[in-house]
């Protein structure tokens, strides 16, 4: 699990971000954030890479190799940071 890295895709004021934040912290799971908020170059890359514009999207892997989850489920987070 320490070689995986986890990259979370959010903005501010969204609720199912901040829950699942909150989730990752009870659990001491560190992350990466990158903020979306007013970034539409942002979201233009999440559109590119999953066809979606909405937040939250954990991206779990390392090196070259990322799986997103999309949904906000932490389940199949940590599900894939323990893979």
């Amino acid at each position: 699990m320490a070689d995986k890295k986890l990259i979370l895709w959010n903005r501010a004021g969204c609720q199912a971000c901040q829950a699942l934040k909150s989730q990752l912290a009870e659990h001491g799971i560190a992350y990466v954030s990158i903020d979306v908020e007013g970034k539409d170059v942002l979201r233009d890359v999440l559109e590119a890479k999953y066809g979606i514009r909405h937040v939250p999207v954990a991206e779990i892997g390392a090196g070259d190799v990322y799986e997103a989850v999309t949904d906000g489920s932490f389940e199949r987070i940590r599900a894939l940071l323990q893979a």
